[in-house]
Protein backbone atom coordinates (compact mmCIF):
# COMPACT_ATOMS: atom_id res chain seq x y z
CA UNK A 1 0.00 0.00 0.00
CA UNK A 2 0.71 3.45 -0.16
CA UNK A 3 2.72 4.58 2.32
CA UNK A 4 2.78 7.95 4.21
CA UNK A 5 6.47 9.58 5.76
CA UNK A 6 6.54 9.72 9.32
CA UNK A 7 8.64 12.37 10.26
CA UNK A 8 9.81 12.71 13.97
CA UNK A 9 10.83 16.28 15.22
CA UNK A 10 14.10 16.98 17.05
CA UNK A 11 13.03 18.96 19.93
CA UNK A 12 14.06 17.23 23.00
CA UNK A 13 12.33 18.84 26.27
CA UNK A 14 13.39 17.52 29.93
CA UNK A 15 9.57 18.66 30.59
CA UNK A 16 7.20 16.26 30.96
CA UNK A 17 4.27 18.34 29.13
CA UNK A 18 1.17 16.74 27.78
CA UNK A 19 -0.77 18.06 24.89
CA UNK A 20 -3.99 20.14 25.17
CA UNK A 21 -7.16 19.04 23.87
CA UNK A 22 -6.48 22.08 21.00
CA UNK A 23 -3.36 20.49 20.32
CA UNK A 24 -4.94 16.92 19.49
CA UNK A 25 -8.04 18.60 17.80
CA UNK A 26 -5.29 20.59 15.42
CA UNK A 27 -3.87 17.04 15.11
CA UNK A 28 -6.69 15.38 14.26
CA UNK A 29 -7.69 17.87 11.27
CA UNK A 30 -4.28 17.89 10.00
CA UNK A 31 -4.79 14.01 9.84
CA UNK A 32 -7.72 14.67 7.22
CA UNK A 33 -5.28 14.87 4.43
CA UNK A 34 -4.64 11.68 5.40
CA UNK A 35 -7.66 10.65 4.42
CA UNK A 36 -8.00 12.23 1.53
CA UNK A 37 -5.09 9.91 0.62
CA UNK A 38 -6.45 6.84 1.18
CA UNK A 39 -9.78 8.04 -0.27
CA UNK A 40 -8.02 9.48 -3.91
CA UNK A 41 -5.83 6.06 -3.52
CA UNK A 42 -8.95 3.44 -2.98
CA UNK A 43 -11.78 5.28 -4.93
CA UNK A 44 -10.54 4.14 -8.60
CA UNK A 45 -10.37 0.46 -8.47
CA UNK A 46 -14.05 0.42 -7.91
CA UNK A 47 -14.32 2.55 -10.79
CA UNK A 48 -11.85 1.78 -13.70
CA UNK A 49 -14.09 -1.12 -14.84
CA UNK A 50 -16.94 1.25 -15.39
CA UNK A 51 -14.34 3.94 -16.96
CA UNK A 52 -13.18 1.28 -19.52
CA UNK A 53 -16.47 0.32 -20.42
CA UNK A 54 -17.90 3.44 -21.27
CA UNK A 55 -14.50 5.04 -23.02
CA UNK A 56 -13.72 1.60 -24.31
CA UNK A 57 -10.34 1.94 -23.19
CA UNK A 58 -7.73 -0.54 -23.73
CA UNK A 59 -5.78 -2.39 -20.60
CA UNK A 60 -2.75 0.12 -21.20
CA UNK A 61 -4.85 3.44 -21.23
CA UNK A 62 -6.39 1.48 -18.22
CA UNK A 63 -2.90 1.45 -16.65
CA UNK A 64 -1.93 5.12 -17.56
CA UNK A 65 -5.43 6.43 -15.49
CA UNK A 66 -4.66 4.51 -12.71
CA UNK A 67 -0.61 5.70 -12.91
CA UNK A 68 -1.18 9.22 -13.68
CA UNK A 69 -1.85 9.99 -9.85
CA UNK A 70 1.51 8.25 -9.01
CA UNK A 71 3.08 10.16 -11.50
CA UNK A 72 1.78 13.65 -10.04
CA UNK A 73 2.55 11.82 -6.08
CA UNK A 74 6.29 11.46 -7.22
CA UNK A 75 6.56 15.17 -8.73
CA UNK A 76 4.21 16.92 -6.08
CA UNK A 77 7.03 15.34 -3.40
CA UNK A 78 9.64 16.67 -4.95
CA UNK A 79 8.59 19.94 -4.96
CA UNK A 80 6.70 19.32 -1.14
CA UNK A 81 9.81 20.47 0.96
CA UNK A 82 10.24 23.29 -0.80
CA UNK A 83 6.67 24.38 -0.88
CA UNK A 84 6.32 23.79 2.94
CA UNK A 85 9.57 25.37 3.63
CA UNK A 86 8.47 28.81 1.90
CA UNK A 87 4.64 28.99 2.64
CA UNK A 88 4.97 26.81 5.96
CA UNK A 89 3.05 23.52 6.49
CA UNK A 90 -0.52 25.26 6.83
CA UNK A 91 0.13 26.58 3.60
CA UNK A 92 1.35 23.49 1.68
CA UNK A 93 -1.74 21.53 3.04
CA UNK A 94 -3.92 24.32 2.05
CA UNK A 95 -2.97 24.05 -1.73
CA UNK A 96 -2.99 20.04 -1.51
CA UNK A 97 -6.32 20.49 -0.50
CA UNK A 98 -7.55 23.03 -3.85
CA UNK A 99 -5.32 20.57 -5.90
CA UNK A 100 -7.65 18.05 -4.42
CA UNK A 101 -10.85 19.60 -5.06
CA UNK A 102 -9.88 20.72 -9.17
CA UNK A 103 -8.32 17.16 -9.64
CA UNK A 104 -12.32 15.88 -8.87
CA UNK A 105 -13.97 17.94 -10.67
CA UNK A 106 -11.83 17.35 -13.90
CA UNK A 107 -12.53 13.25 -12.67
CA UNK A 108 -15.68 13.59 -12.50
CA UNK A 109 -16.91 15.30 -15.24
CA UNK A 110 -14.15 14.29 -17.90
CA UNK A 111 -15.28 14.37 -21.45
CA UNK A 112 -12.53 12.06 -22.49
CA UNK A 113 -10.10 10.09 -20.72
CA UNK A 114 -7.28 12.55 -21.74
CA UNK A 115 -8.83 15.08 -19.13
CA UNK A 116 -9.46 11.93 -16.32
CA UNK A 117 -5.52 11.55 -16.52
CA UNK A 118 -5.41 15.05 -16.25
CA UNK A 119 -7.56 15.30 -13.43
CA UNK A 120 -5.63 11.92 -11.40
CA UNK A 121 -2.30 14.52 -11.92
CA UNK A 122 -3.57 17.09 -9.79
CA UNK A 123 -4.76 14.57 -7.32
CA UNK A 124 -1.61 13.04 -6.64
CA UNK A 125 -0.11 16.73 -6.71
CA UNK A 126 -2.15 17.17 -3.82
CA UNK A 127 -1.21 13.31 -2.14
CA UNK A 128 2.47 14.15 -2.82
CA UNK A 129 2.43 17.70 -1.20
CA UNK A 130 -0.27 16.40 1.59
CA UNK A 131 1.49 13.24 2.30
CA UNK A 132 4.72 15.40 3.27
CA UNK A 133 3.47 18.44 5.04
CA UNK A 134 0.38 17.06 6.82
CA UNK A 135 3.02 14.36 9.31
CA UNK A 136 5.53 16.94 9.52
CA UNK A 137 2.81 19.32 10.97
CA UNK A 138 1.57 16.58 13.37
CA UNK A 139 5.06 16.18 14.37
CA UNK A 140 5.86 19.98 14.81
CA UNK A 141 2.42 20.55 17.08
CA UNK A 142 2.68 17.46 19.67
CA UNK A 143 4.65 17.20 22.13
CA UNK A 144 7.42 13.88 22.53
CA UNK A 145 5.42 12.21 24.51
CA UNK A 146 2.33 11.86 22.19
CA UNK A 147 3.88 12.34 18.69
CA UNK A 148 4.17 8.15 18.31
CA UNK A 149 0.47 8.09 18.56
CA UNK A 150 -1.03 11.44 16.65
CA UNK A 151 0.95 10.13 13.65
CA UNK A 152 0.23 6.39 13.90
CA UNK A 153 -3.47 7.90 13.56
CA UNK A 154 -2.48 9.73 10.66
CA UNK A 155 -1.52 6.37 8.63
CA UNK A 156 -4.81 4.37 10.16
CA UNK A 157 -6.57 7.38 7.96
CA UNK A 158 -4.83 6.57 5.49
CA UNK A 159 -6.08 2.93 5.77
CA UNK A 160 -9.82 4.70 6.54
CA UNK A 161 -10.13 6.36 3.68
CA UNK A 162 -9.10 3.00 1.22
CA UNK A 163 -11.77 1.35 3.07
CA UNK A 164 -14.37 3.74 2.74
CA UNK A 165 -13.32 5.09 -1.12
CA UNK A 166 -13.88 1.35 -1.60
CA UNK A 167 -17.36 1.08 0.57
CA UNK A 168 -18.53 4.21 -1.30
CA UNK A 169 -17.90 2.71 -4.50
CA UNK A 170 -19.45 -1.06 -3.63
CA UNK A 171 -22.87 0.86 -2.84
CA UNK A 172 -22.53 2.74 -6.34
CA UNK A 173 -21.64 -0.39 -8.11
CA UNK A 174 -24.79 -1.29 -8.82
CA UNK A 175 -25.53 1.07 -11.61
CA UNK A 176 -22.27 1.68 -12.59
CA UNK A 177 -22.28 5.26 -11.53
CA UNK A 178 -18.66 6.09 -11.63
CA UNK A 179 -18.82 9.80 -12.06
CA UNK A 180 -20.58 9.19 -8.49
CA UNK A 181 -17.67 7.59 -7.60
CA UNK A 182 -14.95 9.91 -8.43
CA UNK A 183 -17.13 13.22 -7.65
CA UNK A 184 -18.18 11.90 -4.34
CA UNK A 185 -14.80 12.98 -3.11
CA UNK A 186 -15.53 16.63 -3.45
CA UNK A 187 -17.16 16.41 0.06
CA UNK A 188 -13.96 15.23 2.12
CA UNK A 189 -11.74 17.61 -0.03
CA UNK A 190 -14.41 20.76 0.89
CA UNK A 191 -13.99 19.35 4.51
CA UNK A 192 -10.49 19.53 4.00
CA UNK A 193 -9.80 22.91 2.69
CA UNK A 194 -12.44 24.55 5.38
CA UNK A 195 -10.95 22.47 8.28
CA UNK A 196 -7.04 23.50 7.46
CA UNK A 197 -8.45 27.45 7.19
CA UNK A 198 -8.17 27.25 11.34
CA UNK A 199 -5.14 25.51 11.78
CA UNK A 200 -2.40 27.80 13.01
CA UNK A 201 1.07 27.63 11.44
CA UNK A 202 3.48 25.24 13.35
CA UNK A 203 6.17 27.16 16.24
CA UNK A 204 9.04 25.19 14.80
CA UNK A 205 7.94 26.66 10.87
CA UNK A 206 7.52 29.99 12.22
CA UNK A 207 11.20 30.08 14.52
CA UNK A 208 12.39 29.28 11.60
CA UNK A 209 10.70 32.60 9.72
CA UNK A 210 12.28 34.43 12.74
CA UNK A 211 8.83 34.73 13.71
CA UNK A 212 8.99 34.09 17.72
CA UNK A 213 6.01 36.78 19.12
CA UNK A 214 3.73 34.63 17.11
CA UNK A 215 5.40 31.43 17.37
CA UNK A 216 4.97 32.13 21.27
CA UNK A 217 1.88 32.60 20.37
CA UNK A 218 1.22 29.44 19.08
CA UNK A 219 2.97 27.86 21.42
CA UNK A 220 0.95 29.33 24.23
CA UNK A 221 -2.48 27.93 22.45
CA UNK A 222 -0.96 24.45 22.42
CA UNK A 223 0.58 23.45 25.77
CA UNK A 224 -0.39 23.07 29.15
CA UNK A 225 0.86 26.06 30.36
CA UNK A 226 2.90 28.77 29.22
CA UNK A 227 5.84 27.72 31.08
CA UNK A 228 5.96 24.63 29.50
CA UNK A 229 5.35 26.70 26.39
CA UNK A 230 8.12 28.51 26.83
CA UNK A 231 10.87 25.82 27.67
CA UNK A 232 10.03 24.62 24.26
CA UNK A 233 10.67 27.33 22.90
CA UNK A 234 13.55 28.14 24.19
CA UNK A 235 14.82 24.70 22.96
CA UNK A 236 13.63 24.90 19.27
CA UNK A 237 15.77 28.58 19.66
CA UNK A 238 18.48 26.65 20.84
CA UNK A 239 18.04 23.99 18.34
CA UNK A 240 17.94 26.62 14.90
CA UNK A 241 21.30 28.05 16.75
CA UNK A 242 23.41 24.86 16.63
CA UNK A 243 22.77 24.70 12.90
CA UNK A 244 19.96 21.91 12.78
CA UNK A 245 17.89 23.07 10.43
CA UNK A 246 20.19 24.55 7.63
CA UNK A 247 19.55 22.12 5.30
CA UNK A 248 22.55 20.07 4.68
CA UNK A 249 21.29 16.97 4.29
CA UNK A 250 22.07 16.68 0.94
CA UNK A 251 25.99 18.51 1.38
CA UNK A 252 25.53 15.00 4.40
CA UNK A 253 24.98 12.85 1.75
CA UNK A 254 27.91 13.50 -0.59
CA UNK A 255 30.70 13.71 2.22
CA UNK A 256 29.35 10.78 4.27
CA UNK A 257 29.15 7.34 3.12
CA UNK A 258 27.88 6.18 6.63
CA UNK A 259 24.48 8.55 5.95
CA UNK A 260 24.97 7.29 2.37
CA UNK A 261 24.03 4.42 3.68
CA UNK A 262 20.85 4.70 5.55
CA UNK A 263 19.69 6.69 2.64
CA UNK A 264 20.07 3.81 0.59
CA UNK A 265 18.36 1.42 2.90
CA UNK A 266 15.37 3.68 2.92
CA UNK A 267 15.13 3.53 -0.64
CA UNK A 268 15.42 -0.34 -0.60
CA UNK A 269 12.82 -0.55 1.54
CA UNK A 270 10.35 1.59 -0.55
CA UNK A 271 11.41 -0.08 -3.44
CA UNK A 272 10.79 -3.68 -2.04
CA UNK A 273 7.32 -2.07 -0.24
CA UNK A 274 5.82 -1.60 -3.53
CA UNK A 275 7.21 -4.88 -4.78
CA UNK A 276 5.11 -7.04 -2.52
CA UNK A 277 2.18 -6.12 -4.37
CA UNK A 278 -0.30 -4.61 -2.49
CA UNK A 279 -0.77 -1.42 -5.13
CA UNK A 280 -1.93 -4.44 -7.79
CA UNK A 281 -4.74 -5.43 -5.50
CA UNK A 282 -5.49 -1.59 -4.18
CA UNK A 283 -6.04 -0.07 -7.53
CA UNK A 284 -6.51 -3.70 -9.41
CA UNK A 285 -8.70 -5.65 -7.26
CA UNK A 286 -11.90 -5.64 -8.84
CA UNK A 287 -9.38 -7.27 -12.57
CA UNK A 288 -8.04 -9.78 -10.12
CA UNK A 289 -11.23 -11.10 -8.98
CA UNK A 290 -13.09 -10.96 -12.04
CA UNK A 291 -10.01 -13.37 -13.62
CA UNK A 292 -11.34 -15.50 -10.82
CA UNK A 293 -15.07 -15.44 -12.84
CA UNK A 294 -16.45 -13.20 -10.29
CA UNK A 295 -19.77 -10.76 -11.77
CA UNK A 296 -18.29 -6.68 -12.05
CA UNK A 297 -20.45 -6.07 -8.74
CA UNK A 298 -19.76 -8.55 -6.73
CA UNK A 299 -15.94 -7.76 -7.15
CA UNK A 300 -16.28 -4.38 -6.20
CA UNK A 301 -17.73 -5.81 -2.92
CA UNK A 302 -14.94 -8.53 -2.29
CA UNK A 303 -12.57 -5.33 -3.14
CA UNK A 304 -14.25 -3.72 -0.05
CA UNK A 305 -13.60 -6.70 2.23
CA UNK A 306 -9.42 -6.21 1.59
CA UNK A 307 -10.19 -2.35 2.41
CA UNK A 308 -11.74 -3.44 5.81
CA UNK A 309 -9.13 -6.09 6.01
CA UNK A 310 -6.56 -3.43 5.94
CA UNK A 311 -7.49 -1.34 8.20
CA UNK A 312 -8.16 -3.41 11.03
CA UNK A 313 -5.20 -5.29 10.52
CA UNK A 314 -2.77 -1.17 10.66
CA UNK A 315 -4.73 -0.20 13.79
CA UNK A 316 -3.81 -4.18 15.47
CA UNK A 317 0.22 -3.23 13.91
CA UNK A 318 0.14 0.18 16.13
CA UNK A 319 -0.80 -1.57 18.86
CA UNK A 320 2.25 -4.21 19.02
CA UNK A 321 4.93 -2.16 16.95
CA UNK A 322 6.53 -1.28 20.44
CA UNK A 323 6.26 -4.16 21.93
CA UNK A 324 7.29 -7.14 19.49
CA UNK A 325 9.53 -5.17 17.58
CA UNK A 326 10.42 -3.90 13.98
CA UNK A 327 12.31 -7.18 12.43
CA UNK A 328 9.69 -10.10 13.98
CA UNK A 329 6.89 -8.28 12.76
CA UNK A 330 7.87 -7.58 9.24
CA UNK A 331 9.62 -11.52 8.68
CA UNK A 332 6.20 -12.82 10.00
CA UNK A 333 4.70 -10.26 7.65
CA UNK A 334 7.33 -11.51 4.79
CA UNK A 335 6.12 -14.62 5.27
CA UNK A 336 2.67 -14.31 5.04
CA UNK A 337 2.73 -12.43 2.08
CA UNK A 338 5.23 -14.58 0.00
CA UNK A 339 2.41 -17.74 1.16
CA UNK A 340 -0.79 -15.98 0.24
CA UNK A 341 0.47 -14.34 -3.13
CA UNK A 342 1.70 -17.91 -3.77
CA UNK A 343 -1.63 -19.07 -2.91
CA UNK A 344 -3.50 -16.49 -5.03
CA UNK A 345 -1.12 -17.62 -8.39
CA UNK A 346 -1.68 -21.38 -7.89
CA UNK A 347 -5.91 -20.72 -7.47
CA UNK A 348 -6.19 -18.77 -10.61
CA UNK A 349 -3.56 -21.16 -12.53
CA UNK A 350 -6.37 -23.65 -12.28
CA UNK A 351 -8.37 -21.61 -12.92
CA UNK A 352 -10.56 -20.97 -10.06
CA UNK A 353 -14.26 -22.01 -11.66
CA UNK A 354 -15.52 -23.19 -8.59
CA UNK A 355 -17.44 -21.31 -6.09
CA UNK A 356 -14.81 -22.87 -3.34
CA UNK A 357 -12.06 -22.14 -5.48
CA UNK A 358 -13.34 -18.42 -5.66
CA UNK A 359 -14.19 -18.04 -1.53
CA UNK A 360 -10.67 -19.63 -1.10
CA UNK A 361 -8.94 -17.04 -3.75
CA UNK A 362 -10.90 -13.92 -1.72
CA UNK A 363 -9.04 -16.04 1.35
CA UNK A 364 -5.75 -15.74 0.02
CA UNK A 365 -5.88 -12.04 -0.76
CA UNK A 366 -7.42 -11.06 2.77
CA UNK A 367 -4.53 -13.26 3.79
CA UNK A 368 -2.02 -11.07 1.77
CA UNK A 369 -3.49 -7.52 3.00
CA UNK A 370 -3.58 -8.73 6.66
CA UNK A 371 0.37 -9.82 6.06
CA UNK A 372 1.38 -6.44 4.54
CA UNK A 373 -1.06 -4.38 7.11
CA UNK A 374 1.47 -5.92 10.16
CA UNK A 375 4.62 -4.75 8.67
CA UNK A 376 5.78 -4.46 5.21
CA UNK A 377 2.87 -1.58 5.37
CA UNK A 378 3.81 0.69 8.51
CA UNK A 379 7.13 -0.53 9.47
CA UNK A 380 8.78 0.19 6.83
CA UNK A 381 7.88 4.08 6.67
CA UNK A 382 9.04 3.57 10.40
CA UNK A 383 11.90 2.41 9.81
CA UNK A 384 12.85 5.03 7.27
CA UNK A 385 12.50 7.69 9.97
CA UNK A 386 14.16 5.62 12.46
CA UNK A 387 17.42 5.17 10.06
CA UNK A 388 17.94 8.67 9.44
CA UNK A 389 20.81 10.76 11.69
CA UNK A 390 19.65 14.48 12.99
CA UNK A 391 21.23 16.72 10.43
CA UNK A 392 19.94 14.13 7.42
CA UNK A 393 16.41 13.31 8.41
CA UNK A 394 14.52 15.40 6.16
CA UNK A 395 16.63 14.82 3.35
CA UNK A 396 16.94 10.80 3.98
CA UNK A 397 12.50 10.32 4.19
CA UNK A 398 12.38 13.11 1.17
CA UNK A 399 14.60 10.30 -0.84
CA UNK A 400 12.55 7.46 0.39
CA UNK A 401 9.20 9.14 -0.20
CA UNK A 402 9.97 10.31 -3.56
CA UNK A 403 11.43 6.68 -4.78
CA UNK A 404 8.27 4.85 -3.21
CA UNK A 405 5.99 7.12 -5.31
CA UNK A 406 7.92 6.53 -8.33
CA UNK A 407 7.65 2.88 -8.11
CA UNK A 408 4.09 2.80 -7.24
CA UNK A 409 3.84 4.51 -10.55
CA UNK A 410 6.13 1.59 -12.44
CA UNK A 411 4.09 -0.92 -10.89
CA UNK A 412 0.66 0.78 -11.41
CA UNK A 413 1.30 1.08 -14.86
CA UNK A 414 2.46 -1.93 -16.02
CA UNK A 415 0.94 -4.53 -13.86
CA UNK A 416 -2.02 -4.93 -17.10
CA UNK A 417 0.69 -5.62 -19.35
CA UNK A 418 2.51 -8.13 -17.22
CA UNK A 419 -0.81 -10.22 -16.76
CA UNK A 420 -1.09 -9.94 -20.68
CA UNK A 421 2.34 -11.16 -20.61
CA UNK A 422 2.76 -13.82 -18.34
CA UNK A 423 -0.62 -14.62 -17.37
CA UNK A 424 -2.51 -14.08 -13.95
CA UNK A 425 -1.18 -17.31 -12.31
CA UNK A 426 2.62 -16.37 -13.23
CA UNK A 427 2.07 -12.53 -12.32
CA UNK A 428 1.01 -13.80 -8.74
CA UNK A 429 4.07 -16.13 -8.26
CA UNK A 430 6.27 -13.71 -9.26
CA UNK A 431 4.90 -11.49 -6.52
CA UNK A 432 5.79 -14.63 -4.14
CA UNK A 433 8.86 -14.42 -5.07
CA UNK A 434 9.28 -11.02 -4.51
CA UNK A 435 8.17 -11.09 -1.04
CA UNK A 436 9.78 -13.80 0.01
CA UNK A 437 12.94 -11.68 -1.07
CA UNK A 438 11.79 -9.02 0.92
CA UNK A 439 12.79 -11.93 3.81
CA UNK A 440 16.17 -11.82 3.06
CA UNK A 441 16.59 -8.44 2.73
CA UNK A 442 15.19 -7.64 5.93
CA UNK A 443 17.78 -10.54 7.53
CA UNK A 444 20.34 -8.99 6.21
CA UNK A 445 20.34 -5.08 6.68
CA UNK A 446 17.22 -4.15 8.88
CA UNK A 447 18.14 -3.02 12.64
CA UNK A 448 15.42 -3.77 15.71
CA UNK A 449 14.93 -0.18 16.68
CA UNK A 450 12.38 -0.96 19.21
CA UNK A 451 12.98 0.33 22.62
CA UNK A 452 16.34 2.44 21.07
CA UNK A 453 17.04 5.99 21.01
CA UNK A 454 17.54 7.81 18.01
CA UNK A 455 20.83 9.19 19.29
CA UNK A 456 22.16 5.50 19.88
CA UNK A 457 20.73 4.84 16.48
CA UNK A 458 22.97 7.63 14.50
CA UNK A 459 25.56 7.02 16.56
CA UNK A 460 25.73 3.29 15.65
CA UNK A 461 25.71 4.41 12.20
CA UNK A 462 27.75 7.37 11.91
CA UNK A 463 30.82 5.19 13.71
CA UNK A 464 30.55 2.56 10.92
CA UNK A 465 28.53 -0.15 12.23
CA UNK A 466 26.63 -3.12 10.00
CA UNK A 467 23.30 -1.80 9.33
CA UNK A 468 21.15 -4.36 10.75
CA UNK A 469 23.59 -4.03 14.12
CA UNK A 470 22.70 -0.01 14.53
CA UNK A 471 20.02 -0.58 16.60
CA UNK A 472 22.17 -2.52 19.37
Amino acid sequence: MVGVASIRSDEQTTHHARSTTRATLLGIVAALAGLMFGLDTGVVSGALPFIATDFHLSSRTQEWIVSSMMAGATFGSLLAGNISARFGRTGAMMGAAVLFLLGTFACAFAPAPAILIVGRVFLGLAVGIAAFAAPLYISEITVESARGAMISFYQLMVSLGIFLAFLSDSLLSGGGHWRWMLGIMAVPATLFLLSVLYLPHSPRWLMIQNRKTQARRVLNLLRSDEEVAAAELSDIEARLQQGTDKGRGSALFWRNGNFRRSVFLGMILQVMQQLTGINVLMYYAPRVFEAAHFGTSAAVWATTLVGLTNMTLTAIAIVFVDKWGRRPLLILSCVIAAASMGGIGLILWTGAQSFGAQLALVGCVLLFVAGFAIGEGPLVWTLCSEVQPTRGRDFGIGCSTVTNWAANCLVSNTFLSLMAAVGSAGTFILFAVLNGAFIIVTLAFVPETKGVSLETIETNLLSGKRLRDIGR
